[in-house]
């Protein structure tokens, strides 16, 4: 478990190298990772391959480094030492990333630059794996284990096709996967719209998605002049909670108007239709392109 939670840290680290003339601190739960690595709880693989996606991805920028000749068979105890002291707050951010740094010089952590040509490739080795994990988990005998396993799997897969198939938004905690909405017209001129989002979280504490009912919603379609209301959504009691790492969808459809403050979708092709984001922790208005 502490495994996942680990990758998880690492690849929520965003920015915070990158943006090291700010005062911000650094959430104490992404250091568990290094906390982790240097009690020997997690391996010195999955630790060093955290850290490497970082770098690849540009989520953290580390300072210009030469490259030794000579590669390190194994990362020093020093380096390790580094990584518990920065976990407990003994050492500043700087001091770590001399550990980096390090590991960089000697051949510990790859900084190639990212193939794009290689991405469909990657994608596909990752959702072969988790189809192979999947098929695992269909030959689970226990009926309860085996559903277990499947609706984690199938929820993983889910969220490689959203991130294969998306636009990000980043908006404020959060980051929006939107793979396009769903318009339908009806023979009698009726207009059905479907928005289908990933939400990933992105910061340090657990999000809330509020949306309890049509007139009290952080979620509704805009097309300058008149706000739309949604006439059913997937939220659960009104309410999604994403702890830090974590991702998950949801559905919000317009169509007729169901009352309790909701709205009839109307399609006018001349408009400009945005669906808009009003959370306390961030908003946005991300375009429909509905024509």
């Amino acid at each position: 478990m502490k495994s996942k939670v680990a990758v998880i840290a690492a690849m929520m680290l965003i920015g915070t190298f990158a943006q090291q003339a700010s005062a911000e601190q650094i959430p104490s739960w992404v250091k568990n990772n290094a906390g982790w690595w240097s009690d020997g709880t997690i391996s010195e693989s999955e630790f060093l391959q955290g850290i490497q996606f970082l770098i690849k991805e540009g989520i953290i920028v580390i300072p210009p480094t030469n490259i030794s000749e000579e590669k390190a068979q194994k990362v020093p105890e020093w380096v390790k030492n580094n990584a518990g002291w920065w976990a407990k707050g003994d050492i500043d951010d700087n001091s770590f990333v001399q550990g980096i740094q390090f590991m960089i010089k000697n051949g510990l952590i790859s900084i190639s630059t990212k193939d794009e040509s290689k991405s469909d490739v990657s994608d596909d080795s990752e959702l072969s794996s988790l189809q192979d994990e999947l098929q695992k988990c269909q030959e689970i005998k226990k009926a309860y284990d085996r559903l277990n396993c499947e609706k984690e799997v199938k929820h993983r897969i889910q969220i490689l096709d959203y991130k294969r198939n998306s636009e990000i938004y980043n908006v404020g905690s959060a980051k929006f996967y939107f793979p396009g909405p769903e318009l339908e017209i009806s023979e009698s001129g009726a207009a059905y719209l479907t928005i289908d989002m990933l939400v990933e979280n992105i910061s340090d504490k657990n999000l809330e998605l509020m949306c309890s009912g049509p007139a009290v919603c952080n979620y509704d379609v805009w097309n300058g002049q008149k706000a739309y209301k949604y006439s059913s959504t997937d939220f659960t009691s009104g309410l999604i909670v994403i702890k830090p790492g974590e991702s998950k969808t949801f559905s919000i459809f317009f169509g007729p108007n169901i009352g309790y403050g909701g709205t009839e979708f109307e399609y006018d092709p001349s408009k400009d239709y945005v669906f808009r984001i009003t959370e306390p922790w961030g908003s946005a208005s991300i375009p429909l392109n509905l024509d």
